[in-house]
């Protein structure tokens, strides 16, 4: 882990206001909590809905989960060549309306009689394509946003929201199923993704925040460029290794945590979502305690931290029992959500201070085509897991490979190094 910090402020620029008197970074911020919240609603409410109404098998539900991350696989490459050539603030909007239009549809569909399982494999689909486009602009759009030396602060600021909407998320989702129904709780998700598509409009483009001129280069060129500069960068590389087999065992977990509670557990949709959002309390505190805690144990130091010493606690989850042993997945679960906030601030602030602007969108996309690549084929590993060996081994099995993708952080140049290189 050699190379140098590239973006880096000149020495005579001025000083930027803190974040909170950032227009455009707090309205971002603010649309992204909402919409982050819309996500965790409809992540208990899809599964349930095809267990419950439905009466999907575990294999099919996890088909959801593949479906809705396998868009990652097949349209990231191009959707970051896009996020690099158009402005990304209307790529958002665009994804926010779209998904608010197909979150919409299922309660409708549901109300008239003719919600089959094939059409919430479209809607989950469509809008896994949505997301990506989503996720890659906004990821591209934020260092243009906030300055260099503010994007740790900038990041945590977004993981905590995220950890905010899965702590009030879940819950909200629970409650709203047990009053008016799985189908009907759609109409929350649709409402988060319409504000939070207001919230952009109301951002004011400026110079920095516009999208840098890409030159029109040949798209197999363009596709290999954002490859190209991962595969120069060690670090990137180690940390990439590491978030792919993360991933991977994350959601082969998640593809049946809800049948394993509903099922084994014997747990009602308002304590899964209790359960998901105690878990959620431990991702919360970290995201607050983030900056603090990345200058105290080092910049560098804290990606193998997190990624190890939570590890332990993920066991926890494949020990939960019926009644209060459900506090065990819920202290699981929390353990978890703390590794990922601490580590993926970390290495995304890394990662977006590296990399030149031009080719931000396609580094990004660059990342989530690997990482998040690989998670549909998670789903499908847990979900086949889940029918050959029952719920509880599968369980197990996906924790213990949660806890190995450490191996490649905590086996690497980064295990005897404090803080990436200054910048120069």
């Amino acid at each position: 882990m050699t190379e140098n910090l590239t973006r880096t402020a000149p020495a005579t620029a001025p000083a930027r206001p803190s974040l909170w008197r950032s227009r455009s970074f707090l309205l971002l911020w603010s649309g992204q909590t909402v919409g982050e919240l819309g996500t965790r609603i409809s992540g208990v409410a899809v599964p349930l809905l095809a267990a419950d109404i439905l009466h999907a098998s575990t294999f099919q539900i996890s088909l959801l989960t593949f479906l809705a991350w396998l868009p990652y696989l097949i349209f990231s490459l191009p959707v970051g060549i896009l996020a690099d050539r158009v402005d990304q603030r209307r790529l958002m909007i665009v994804c926010d309306l779209g998904r608010a239009a197909l979150m919409a549809s299922l309660p409708v569909v549901a109300l008239v009689g003719h919600l089959t399982l094939a059409f919430l494999y479209v809607v989950v689909s469509l809008s896994g394509v949505l997301t990506v486009a989503f996720t890659v602009a906004y990821r591209s759009m934020l260092p243009r946003l906030v300055g260099a030396d503010q994007l740790v602060d900038g990041n945590a600021k977004l993981v905590t929201s995220q950890q905010l909407a899965e702590l009030a998320g879940p819950t909200l989702s629970g409650a709203l199923i047990g009053l008016i129904g799985a189908a009907r709780t759609f109409f929350a998700n649709a409402l988060a993704f319409a504000v939070s598509a207001v919230t952009l409009l109301l951002i004011r483009p400026t110079p920095e925040a516009a999208p840098p001129a890409a030159g029109r280069v040949a798209l197999r060129a363009a596709l290999g460029e954002g490859l190209g500069f991962v595969r120069r960068q060690p670090i990137l590389v180690k940390i990439l290794a590491c978030t792919t087999t993360s991933n991977f065992f994350v959601m082969a977990a998640s593809s049946i945590e809800v049948p394993f509670l509903r099922r084994e557990l014997h747990a009602s949709p308002l304590v899964i979502g209790l359960v998901f959002s105690a878990g959620a309390v431990g991702g919360l505190l970290t995201g607050a305690l983030a900056n603090r805690l990345s200058e105290r144990i080092g910049t560098a130091r804290v990606i193998w931290v997190a990624m190890a010493a939570p590890g332990p606690l993920y066991l926890l989850i494949p020990l939960a029992r019926s009644g209060w042993g459900v506090l065990l997945f819920a202290v699981g679960f929390a353990a978890f959500s703390a590794n990922a906030v601490l580590f993926n601030v970390a290495a995304m602030s890394y990662r977006q201070r590296i990399t030149p602007a031009p080719l931000l969108g396609r580094v990004n996309a660059a990342f989530l085509w690997i990482c998040y690549g690989v998670i549909p084929l998670g789903a499908l590993f847990g979900g086949t897991l889940g029918s050959q060996l029952g719920l509880r081994p599968a369980l197990w099995t996906c924790v213990l490979g949660m806890w190995s993708a450490a191996v490649f952080v905590v086996c690497s140049p980064l295990r005897r190094m404090r803080d990436f290189p200054a910048s120069s």
